[in-house]
């Protein structure tokens, strides 16, 4: 097999390590909620991580997948920043869905515990290349912690954690990274833009927090 398939089969295999339904449908309990921020982060982690290591790497990326070191940095990479994209996304929709009274401070803190393991036990064997799961919870537990539920709903930006994630962990150059930060950072912001309109167009937030609080 050649290099360049080789390559493009390393990517297929990659990106196929999370579970990703763009089929919609439409958000009206837990399990499909619970299921987007965990498909949607997924989706924005692995697209936006290789984006950036093709660009950096041009007509060198496809070689690099001879290389196991290589792989093995990748899936490291990759399981740090979809546990930072599954935060973003999860503050983000339980701030929307709690939001106008729908959920108390506490339920909207337990959906966002519930929501955030959701996301990492479903990716548990993928996620394992980091050995960091403890940590991850540790970081979400206190950002929750710490949060203004109601500023969230109002429109204050929190996806502001997978974008210097993603800078951090992608295996490239620190030296290069130094010039390449807010225009990484940007485009990761940027893919959020779409996440978020598919997420609004799907969302059925009373069903949603119905069957929170039933469940509670």
């Amino acid at each position: 097999m050649a290099i360049l398939e080789k390559a493009q089969e390393a990517g297929r295999v990659l990106a196929g390590m999370f579970g990703f339904n763009a089929r919609a449908r439409k958000l009206d309990d837990v399990d499909t909620f619970e299921h987007f921020v965990s498909a949607r982060s997924a989706f924005v982690a692995q697209k936006k991580l290789y984006g950036y290591l093709k660009t950096r790497m041009g007509t060198r990326y496809p070689s690099m997948f001879e290389d196991d070191q290589f792989i093995a940095s990748i899936n490291i990479a990759k399981a740090h920043i979809f546990a930072a994209c599954l935060s973003d996304m999860t503050i983000f929709a339980v701030a929307d869905v709690g939001a106008q009274g729908r959920l108390s401070r506490e339920q909207k803190n337990m959906l966002a515990r519930r929501c955030y393991e959701a996301g990492l036990r479903g990716n548990a064997e993928q996620l394992a290349h980091a050995g960091a799961e403890q940590d991850w919870r540790t970081a979400f537990g206190a950002r929750i912690g710490g949060i203004h539920w109601d500023n969230v709903a109002a429109g204050a930006d929190v996806f502001d954690t997978s974008p210097a994630t993603l800078v951090e962990w992608a295996p490239i150059a620190p030296q290069l990274k130094a010039y390449d930060r807010e225009i990484v950072e940007n485009s990761l912001k940027f893919a959020w833009i779409e996440i978020r309109r598919d997420y609004r167009r799907m969302i059925d937030r009373d069903a949603v927090a119905a069957d929170f609080r039933n469940r509670t």
